[in-house]
């Protein structure tokens, strides 16, 4: 049997053939194109939801700085006020500062898992490692979340991109979005085209979202798109789970993500020439960050 996929189509058709989940369709795959065994492969994505939980973690419980001075310890303050009845809802605003926080750590040059990019790391652990604790999930399911995630980018970077240079932020936070939601609904028992339908729906709600790093750092708006990111994937999963099916197909979404990040200007993808890296304050910030550099070096 061939286990690799180019499309969610390919995807399906595999998963209802076998009679298998995306995460098990995803291990196979590895161990078929690979050199390593399953307990291997299964041990290394343990070893990375290790390093997922220890960067949500930091991030929640000290106030780490970023080198620019820029940010760092906003993730503690929402994480608190998530506990005294925020709008969003106790469980999306602790998933937010979970975000967040692994991207603080991340600014702060500590250890993170790209997911699918640095930038946009914080998604895929927050939403799984929250979740969690709400919902007794076990780590044996949160690895198997992790796969299905790992399937869902690898479709996106095999038919689209995840790179903010060349896609704008949506390849980042918006594919990272994509594969949270499609691992939240795989561990809440939801089928494989289900998992597609929230994928879908995510990166609908963020497309054409542009990259525009203030200073050219991943800071600003970088960890609080992060947070954004951890809500969006929670209420896709969650239109999925209800029902709710992506009226455009999950390829078909695929390949217009692509084609918009195409579109989209150089200034609005990762150069820091244009949105709010061009502001007046952006700029600034920048000219600031430059100087400090400069003092630095001497």
């Amino acid at each position: 049997m061939d286990y690799d996929f180019n499309n969610g189509i390919e995807l399906i058709r595999l998963c209802d053939e076998e009679g298998i989940k995306i995460s098990e369709a995803m291990i196979r795959r590895e161990v078929q194109m690979g050199d390593s065994t399953r307990e291997q492969i299964i041990a290394e994505m343990r070893t990375d939801l290790k390093v997922m939980r220890e960067s949500v973690k930091k991030g929640l419980t000290e106030k780490v700085q970023s080198v620019s001075r820029l940010t760092g310890g906003e993730a503690m303050t929402l994480y608190r006020y998530a506990d005294f009845g925020p709008l969003s809802g106790s469980e999306t605003c602790h998933a937010a500062a979970a975000a967040m926080a692994v991207v603080e750590v991340n600014a702060a040059m500590g250890r993170i898992v790209a997911a699918p990019t640095a930038g946009a790391s914080g998604i895929l652990p927050a939403v799984l490692i929250e979740c969690s604790h709400t919902h007794d999930w076990s780590d044996d399911q949160l690895i198997e979340g992790l796969f299905c995630a790992g399937a869902i980018g690898l479709l996106f970077a095999k038919n689209a991109t995840i790179s903010g240079a060349e896609g704008g932020c949506q390849a980042e936070t918006g594919v990272a979005s994509a594969m949270a939601a499609a691992a939240l609904v795989e561990i809440s028992g939801g089928e494989p085209l289900h998992c597609l339908d929230a994928a879908a729906i995510a990166i609908k709600n963020i497309e054409g979202l542009v990259c525009d790093p203030v200073a050219g750092l991943v800071e600003c708006p970088c960890i609080k798109r992060n947070a954004m990111g951890a809500a969006n994937a929670l209420l896709s999963a969650d239109m999925a789970l209800c029902g709710i099916t992506s009226l455009i197909p999950f390829d078909e979404v695929v390949a217009s993500m692509y084609a918009v990040g195409r579109e989209i200007r150089p200034e609005y993808r990762e150069t820091a020439k244009g949105g709010l890296a061009a502001t007046p304050t952006g700029k600034l910030i920048a000219a600031s960050i430059k100087r400090m550099s400069g003092r630095r070096e001497d």
